[in-house]
């Protein structure tokens, strides 16, 4: 089967692109699928992630003004689809422009599109109500033109609570990234959070959180792996909490994996979600995670009380108890982690792969 994937680019360390790495890779490699990936002005060059050499990498170029963007954007897709001809297409772009592809492809083509975050990655609280009515215009538009797709995947049943309207919707989870032999000790005084710094993923709050944390256990670390963002102004706020020798800021790092073998407890402060990649691949570690219950995923994922602890979306008092009781707790922190790594096998790539190729199957037989 002939597959193209159509998105941005595949160089950035955000978890769309590790998501379509093995994704891709593994039905390239496991299911002999013809596996295409259509990046825009060669952001398919050096990527983040490993994919498979099995993999072709196109990219067509698109700039200029707006109208000179959009007509390079539909004339390379275009070109693409005639000369590859593909069975199916999967779109995975979180942008507005991925709507009117159906207007562009034949209708003949089963096109698929990928949802990866939440519709609360545009909005904020604090945005005046011009903006906010702007905003779910969009979304209006977003849903109307979401029903040309003949599949519209979301990642988790709470996704579905955003897309009301729609009748095409399937639920796919994301794949885990690596499930390791071993797993954390989870002896060692760290705690470990994952993500590109921004007001979505709340490193702020986390922050603030290990504020009380820190005042009990000061031999205990909160390292913070991510894109860095100096105008959020994080260095400040740990400086105000007198917080420079307990959190720590990393650059992203390929081989996460490792980090999360040297913790022993995860923490996830963000106050939107569209799954919560980073709260699986520490499962796979063995690592425990405390979460805020925010929209969508950690619910899903985690079994609270089991594997895992989640609590009311933004309360940061109830985010420092329960690190505290897992820092506190050796036996119950080590009898989670053995039973995070057990559960997280669900999200298996052998098990959530082989759900899109039924999908895929289903849609040219």
């Amino acid at each position: 089967m002939k597959l193209l994937y159509i998105t941005n680019g595949i160089n950035g360390a955000g978890g769309l692109e590790r998501v379509l790495s093995i994704k891709a890779s593994y039905l390239a490699q496991h299911y002999n699928y013809e596996v295409s990936i259509l990046s825009l002005n060669d952001n398919h060059i050096n990527p983040f992630y490993e994919f498979s050499d099995k993999i072709k990498m196109l990219s067509i170029t698109v700039d200029g003004n707006p109208f000179q963007y959009i007509k390079a954007y539909k004339k390379g897709i275009t070109q693409t689809v005639n000369q590859m001809k593909p069975d199916v297409i999967s779109v995975c772009d979180d942008g507005l422009k991925a709507y009117f592809i159906p207007k562009i492809i034949s209708k003949r083509i089963p096109l698929i599109y990928e949802r990866h975050v939440s519709k609360e990655i545009e909005m904020r609280d604090d945005y005046s109500f011009i903006k906010k009515t702007i905003i779910k215009s969009k979304w209006r538009l977003m849903e109307r033109m979401a029903k040309s797709y003949r599949k519209y995947v979301v990642l988790t049943e709470g996704n579905k609570k955003e897309w009301k309207g729609l009748k095409n919707l399937e639920v796919i989870a994301n794949p885990v990234s690596f499930y390791p032999n071993e797993k954390s000790s989870l002896l060692q005084k760290q705690v470990i959070c994952v993500g590109k710094q921004s007001y979505q993923k709340g490193q702020d709050l986390v922050i603030r959180a290990w504020e009380k944390v820190n005042q009990i256990h000061p031999d205990w670390n909160l390292v913070l792996y991510g894109k860095l963002e100096p105008s959020l102004n994080l260095d400040k706020i740990r400086r105000n909490l007198n917080l420079e020798d307990s959190v720590f800021f990393y650059k992203p790092e390929k081989d996460i994996q490792a980090k999360y073998l040297d913790s022993s407890i995860y923490v996830m402060s963000s106050r939107f979600e569209g799954f919560g990649m980073v709260l699986v691949e520490a499962m796979a570690c063995g690592v425990p995670c405390v979460s805020f219950d925010c929209n969508y995923g950690p619910s899903d994922i985690i079994q609270d009380g089991k594997d895992g602890y989640v609590v009311e979306n933004g309360n940061i008092e109830k985010l420092s108890l329960k690190l505290l009781k897992l820092i506190e707790d050796k036996d119950l922190r080590i009898e989670m982690g053995a039973q995070a790594k057990q559960n997280v096998k669900r999200y298996l790539p052998e098990i959530i792969v082989s759900q899109w190729d039924e999908l895929f199957k289903s849609l040219v037989s």
